[in-house]
């Protein structure tokens, strides 16, 4: 899916992901973390829902223009207790989006909080929208 930006810049977004390059030791489910993004004159903002995701556990790599979440859940066990059922399945997210030159790659920045992973893709100087003054002759 392309999804088109204000000034014709676009983000897209990779529903098929590429496979795995690192082993993957556990046999849990993967899931496509659902992704709002917005736009302001100044960035690209990107809000992946994540719960139960610790930002320690969570993994954000750009390489050759591929933006790529990862997201471990580690299950809570309780002492004492067995499951006896449960309706809430645990495994990891994983998202990949691919970013164009317009955006600053080096001022990339993340914050997590409340389950929400926050990226914020600041706009290059050249991708931000320029006033042009009209002069007389």
């Amino acid at each position: 899916m392309t999804i088109m930006m204000e000034a014709g810049k676009e983000i897209e977004t990779r529903k098929e992901q590429a496979p795995v390059t690192r082993e993957t030791i556990r046999n849990r489910p993967v899931y496509l973390p659902p992704v709002d993004i917005v736009e302001n004159n100044d960035a690209i903002i990107l809000l992946a829902d994540m719960p139960g995701v610790d930002e320690g556990n969570i993994d954000i790599v750009l390489e050759k223009d591929v933006l790529t979440i990862n997201g471990t859940v580690e299950p809570e066990y309780h002492e004492n207790y067995r499951m006896a059922y449960a309706e809430y399945g645990t495994g990891d997210f994983r998202r990949s989006f691919t970013v164009t030159d317009a955006i600053d790659h080096d001022r990339i920045e993340a914050t997590m909080k409340n389950g929400v992973l926050k990226l914020v893709l600041p706009k290059g100087e050249r991708a931000r929208p320029k006033k042009i003054s009209v002069t007389t002759v």
